[in-house]
């Protein structure tokens, strides 16, 4: 292990994972808010409905929460990288064949299939092991710090995608999404390293005289691994507390604002690069909105904070469909400024408490706990879509959304404080990690 005063005079590499991990993510979340953009587009050009586009977008949700919690059993099985790596080509591979669509199910089964499975292998489960595994102190900083990648990557990609999609077409900007995020391969390849131990250092802030045990690889197939922490914390009321506080947080941000903001605007007069433009604004206050929360969670109990996140949300959704009816932008800039501080500022609170309550299991339980925040948007994606369709407006599922925002306040406020799951390693069959 590097020596206390050596690690003092540079820096962590604890420092350099998380970078390179957040670059990763920016790259992976290149493609998750382009469908919208591209929405209007191909509906013009191949006459694809707005359900059609829906499902296809749905499909990506669901996958990417479904492959959550097996990619990190996987990640545990065979390291951080590996799985990173794959998932960016799965993801490239998805933009770049679903140029080629000329019948729905080719993007349910690129935007969808492909894309859904890239991006699910670098959910915020990737966020949560890179965390544990390579810091003691700033834990919530950190884990905020790389939940805003997504929000990042939306901010980069969104406007100029929103731009070429209009001007030149949706199929050449669908390929630049592709090369940002093959851009990162070799920076993964390079720099993230699966474990401090690896490299021989002890993770960020811990203490030498007590270092914390290396990372376990386990033997277990990594299905069995993912089903069997979904088995046991399924048995506890805590977990479905998590589980639909969570749900309701996806279909609020991903399911709808996400995929249906700027075709809404649209259906209200707004350009599409002007409504891109607010999503991207979005985007700006996610990122501060989501390390602040980081830093909260450090120091303010999570359950209170997931509970006015949650309100705040709800109370926001209410006033949607009159700002969108609106002719007078400023209060659009105020819900957008809110509702970016709030986007995500729920996932560093909703990972402290799985750590807090499944112990070593934390990222495997978050990992299902994600899986119901992608179930909730994929719903959500589609529902909004028939709404839209059959009564030519979205402000159903707004209000819907609302009253399902301040039940998940309330479910969040009561989430007990006694761990509930005990480490229980042998049940992994354990290998040290080299």
């Amino acid at each position: 292990m590097t020596s206390p005063s050596r690690a003092r005079r540079r820096l962590h590499p604890a420092w350099l994972v998380a970078i390179v991990a957040f670059l990763a993510l920016v790259g992976a979340a290149g493609f998750r808010a382009a469908p919208s953009v591209f929405m209007v587009p191909i509906e013009t050009e191949l006459g694809f409905s707005r359900t059609d586009l829906s499902i296809a977008i749905g499909i990506n949700i669901v996958l990417f929460g479904l492959t959550a919690p097996f990619a990190a059993a996987l990640m545990d099985r065979f390291g951080i990288k590996r799985v990173t790596i794959l998932a960016l080509i799965l993801v490239a591979s998805g933009a770049v064949l679903g140029t080629l669509a000329t019948a729905p199910f080719i993007l349910w089964l690129t935007w969808g299939g492909l894309i859904g499975i890239g991006t699910g292998s670098m959910a915020m489960v990737f966020a949560a092991t890179v965390t544990q595994r390579w810091f003691v102190r700033h834990r919530g900083a950190v884990s905020g710090v790389l939940s805003a990648g997504s929000a990042t990557g939306q901010l980069i990609f969104l406007p100029p995608t929103a731009w070429l999609a209009t001007e030149v077409g949706w199929r050449e900007a669908s390929l630049v999404v592709a090369a940002g995020a093959l851009v990162v391969v070799p920076l993964v390849a390079w720099f993230l390293h699966d474990s401090p131990q690896r490299i021989g250092v002890l993770p960020y802030g811990a203490d030498p005289a007590h270092p914390p045990a290396p990372p376990q690889r386990s033997r277990v197939n990594p299905a069995i691994l993912a089903l069997r922490a979904l088995r046991d914390a399924a048995r506890h009321r805590t977990f479905w507390a998590l589980a639909i506080g969570f749900a309701v947080c996806g279909a609020s941000t991903n399911g709808l604002i996400g995929a249906h903001f700027i075709p809404a605007a649209h259906d209200h007069g707004m350009t599409e690069p002007v409504a891109a433009g607010l999503l991207a604004t979005v985007g700006i206050f996610d990122i501060v909105g989501t390390v602040l929360s980081g830093w909260l969670t450090d120091r303010v109990n999570p359950r209170i904070l997931l509970a006015v996140y949650y309100a705040g949300r709800g109370v926001s959704l209410l006033f949607l469909p009159f700002l969108l009816s609106s002719e007078v932008h400023p209060p659009m800039w105020f819900f957008i400024v809110f509702y970016g501080l709030d986007w995500v500022a729920t996932v560093p609170p909703t990972i402290a408490l799985c750590r807090e309550l499944f112990g070593e299991r934390g990222p495997l339980v978050f990992g299902w706990v994600f899986a119901s925040h992608q179930l909730g948007a994929g719903v959500a994606t589609v529902l909004a879509g028939i709404v839209r369709d059959a009564t030519g407006q979205y402000t159903v599922a707004w209000f819907a959304a609302a009253g399902l925002c301040l039940v998940a306040a309330l479910v969040s406020i009561s989430i007990r404080r006694a761990p509930v799951i005990p480490d229980e390693p042998e049940l992994q069959r354990p290998e040290r990690v080299p």
